[in-house]
């Protein structure tokens, strides 16, 4: 097959949906190397963030000085001419977008919905963010022959607030990068702690310091529990809500700030973690619930929504409103070395559901059935 994708976030998107089409791609063409891979790159990009192999893996950038200048429309419409000449069948839009007028081509398209976050929380952003994002993304799961939706909580959203048939969208649950999935050596995680000044024992949160990740709930647990709370991620308007809380208090012993840690940092945190903490309020999905049972740390996560998804029938569920709820988790959890254990082992065998290998098949399944219609 000669399958298109909608590349923008794999050159550009350091996290998030970056990780997904990057890591998407590399499965793709390492289980199923006879097809081509096309990745449509509206520009060049200023980091090397994914590189091509040119076997099966190929960058595709705008060529006429038109749609170099103007690539956004290029992405919206202009691509399709370029997918036509390529030979492309069928068409991957991998955030919620693909371009008009690929049914008018004859080229089949798919396209991946995360989450509809805008749409839960839409006092989370502007209003014309939240009409942006629901025209493209209804209108991409209204044209795409296929809608993967990355859980049940989002298909669940799309059918509710976009109207999509259930029968047109096929649940695909996201992998994690298999640096998660490594074993470094006691002189790898000695570097880490050190480079880091970390202590002996941290519990650990992975995620934009947001307000829908909660974060503060876990701070505020830190009064009565003797542990140090390990943040890990960008800062927004709501870290200063965080910090201030954090002086008022004099917690500031006990909460460390970390970013732009290179990938096998962050996996060798995950690993040294007595447990990773993620009272998020709303997920489409929740990679870090993954990447910590691949790490063979437990994990406290948020009651129902999505989560039980991610984290299986053996992590910790807490109420993301009650911080004595999540305090007494974390007590029990830290003290209880056998529960711990047993929640390590039982973690790993789930997440076994979300490799590599399964993920890849999941997807290729979609395309072929797709490309014998």
């Amino acid at each position: 097959m000669n399958i298109g994708f909608e590349a923008k976030r794999i050159f550009h998107n350091k996290t998030g949906l970056g990780n997904y089409s990057r890591d998407l791609i590399r499965l793709l063409s390492q289980y199923y190397p006879d097809n081509t891979y096309n990745l449509y790159n509206p520009k060049k990009a200023t980091k090397t963030l994914f590189e091509t192999n040119n076997i099966n893996v190929v960058e595709k950038k705008p060529q006429s000085p038109f749609y170099q200048k103007f690539y956004n429309l290029w992405r919206q419409k202009g691509v399709v001419k370029d997918l036509t000449k390529d030979g492309i069948t069928i068409f991957h839009g991998l955030s919620g977008e693909i371009p008009s007028g690929l049914n008018y081509a004859n080229i089949k398209s798919v396209v991946t919905i995360h989450d509809l976050i805008f749409v839960k929380f839409p006092n989370l952003y502007s209003f014309f963010d939240r009409k942006i994002h629901f025209y493209k993304f209804n209108k991409a799961a209204h044209q795409a022959d296929v809608v993967i939706a990355i859980s049940e909580q989002t298909k669940d959203d799309i059918v509710e607030f976009l109207k999509i048939d259930a029968s047109k969208i096929k649940v695909i649950y996201q992998g994690c990068h298999a640096v998660f999935k490594k074993e470094f050596t006691e002189s790898d995680k000695k570097k880490v702690v050190s480079k880091y000044n970390l202590p002996k024992e941290f519990i650990l949160n992975v995620g934009t310091i947001e307000t829908r990740k909660n974060i503060l709930l876990a701070v505020k647990t830190l009064h009565n529990i003797n542990t140090c709370l390990v943040i890990v991620g960008k800062e927004t308007d709501y870290a200063i809500e965080v910090k201030s809380y954090i002086k008022k208090h004099n917690l500031e012993q006990k909460v460390i700030f970390l970013k732009g840690l290179t990938l096998e940092e962050l996996a060798i945190l995950y690993q040294q973690a007595k447990i990773f903490v993620y009272p998020s309020l709303y997920e489409g999905f929740g990679i870090p619930i993954i990447e910590a049972l691949y790490s063979k740390t437990p994990v406290i996560t948020t009651q129902g929504g999505v989560f039980p998804e991610a984290g299986g029938p053996n992590s910790v569920y807490i109420d993301p409103t009650n911080a004595i709820d999540l305090e007494n988790a974390i007590q029990k959890l830290l003290v209880d070395k056998e529960h711990r254990n047993n929640m390590i082992e039982k973690g790993f065998e789930f997440v076994q559901k979300f490799n590599d290998e399964n993920i890849a098949r999941q997807v290729m399944n979609v395309y072929q059935e797709l490309e014998s219609e």
